[in-house]
């Protein structure tokens, strides 16, 4: 079984390396701290299983076990896959306090954090489908993820 990449792998390209690598819109949310429209991004309503890595670093985040229709329109989890690879800082941007969610090695802005989950987490993490890759769990040993792949057996 492939096992996964050391965290020393997950680190972020240079800027001229992401401009090439990521679309206008990845590169807006993750750098920029954008937001993408609700309804209208690639993993709102994705019901396969597997699991969502950062676009930029490729550090595993979240696993469909946890995703849930929030009915926002952004892709939303009850809890990350890997706590680690989620940094939480405060974000006062908009007039009123949020907490904003970061990948850990990438430092990719991939959403925000809010209070108003499920009731056995009670957290509602609502990401942008712009700053997650998805891997099917026909191809987490491929990709390099095979740890995972035991989430869905």
């Amino acid at each position: 079984m492939a096992s996964r990449k050391p965290s020393a792998d997950y680190t972020r390209p240079s800027e001229s390396e992401l401009r090439e690598k990521l679309t206008p819109l990845q590169f807006r949310v993750t750098q920029e701290e954008g937001t993408e429209p609700p309804f209208k991004n690639e993993y709102w309503d994705n019901k396969r299983e597997g699991i969502y890595v950062d676009v930029v670093s490729g550090e595993p985040l979240f696993s469909s076990k946890d995703k849930y229709d929030s009915g926002t329109g952004w892709p939303s989890f009850c809890k990350p896959l890997e706590p680690g690879n989620i940094v939480e800082r405060v974000d006062d941007k908009l007039l009123m306090r949020r907490i904003e969610a970061r990948s850990r090695h990438g430092d990719s802005h991939l959403g925000h954090v809010f209070p108003d989950g499920p009731a056995h987490t009670g957290q509602r993490y609502c990401m942008n489908s712009a700053a997650l890759r998805f891997i099917p769990k026909e191809e987490l040993e491929r990709e390099g993820y095979g740890e995972y792949r035991k989430l869905f057996e």
